[in-house]
């Protein structure tokens, strides 16, 4: 796997991303922050392109199952200086609560700044290509600033940005059940899963090929067939093509025209 400049990369993204808001219109982003690397990265590398001031965090914990996670986005939060009348916390678990109740009243320092906001994703390569996301949930966003980086990749760029030592160390998780982890729910690790999916896909290598590097067959037919399974994800939503229309002349309506449907 192509190895990285951190440094070049992350200029880049910030770049990217500064030019991209002012192209578009918008001055200010609305980011999900989970306390894990992909959020912690995405929320500073916004912040290098639109300012400290110019940033929304949303916090969104499931009661207590992910308590651990806020204190880490709050530490990230904490070390790009981002004001704290800037962060929203939803407890997600009760939903109607969140509908219906105080909660929204939390929304309203979003409300005023997101008329002129972005939503600003945190997917990466490895979860796009294996399909490790929900469409129209996690994937769900205006501007994708590392969309085109693996996992390993996104970490590197993270120690770049001295992202807390706390959200480096942790496995990454969905935090969708205590002590869920991704890689426990893929049955492999980043680090092979990353190796195996740019060999396949960048470097257009042949599953023996990939075998001949060194890789165990039947690690890299599993995650072929992950990605395959799930690759509908990466299509529009299925949708039936215009029938061609057939002209047909009924002499019992005085030659009005009619389609073929019926």
């Amino acid at each position: 796997m192509k190895e990285i400049d951190v440094s070049r990369e992350a200029k880049r993204i910030a770049f990217f991303l500064k030019e991209t808001f002012e192209r578009a219109g918008f001055s200010q982003a609305v980011i999900g922050v989970s306390g894990g690397v992909d959020s912690a990265v995405s929320l500073a590398l916004t912040v290098k392109a639109l300012g400290e001031n110019n940033v929304f965090p949303i916090l969104m914990p499931y009661g207590v199952l992910n308590t651990q996670g806020v204190l880490d986005a709050m530490e990230a939060i904490n070390q790009l200086h981002i004001p704290l009348t800037h962060v929203v916390r939803i407890d997600i678990k009760p939903a109607v609560d969140v509908i219906v109740g105080k909660e929204m009243l939390g929304m309203d320092n979003v409300r005023k700044g997101k008329r002129n906001a972005l939503v600003v994703g945190t997917e990466n390569k490895t979860e796009h290509v294996l399909g490790y996301f929900t469409r129209y949930g996690d994937s769900a966003s205006d501007i994708e600033p590392f969309a085109h980086l693996y996992k390993t990749q996104v970490v590197e760029l993270a120690k770049h940005l001295q992202i807390p030592q706390s959200i480096l160390e942790k496995p990454p998780t969905a935090g969708l059940w205590p002590e869920q982890t991704d890689e426990k729910d893929f049955g492999f690790s980043y680090k092979d899963a990353d190796h195996i999916l740019s060999l396949l896909y960048d470097e257009k290598k042949t599953i023996e090929e990939v075998v001949g590097v060194g890789f165990d067959r039947t690690l890299v037919e599993k995650i072929q067939t992950r990605v395959s399974k799930n690759s509908f994800k990466h299509t529009t939503p299925y949708k039936i093509s215009p029938s061609p229309l057939v002209v047909l002349i009924d002499s019992s309506t005085g030659g009005e025209l009619k389609d073929n449907v019926g």
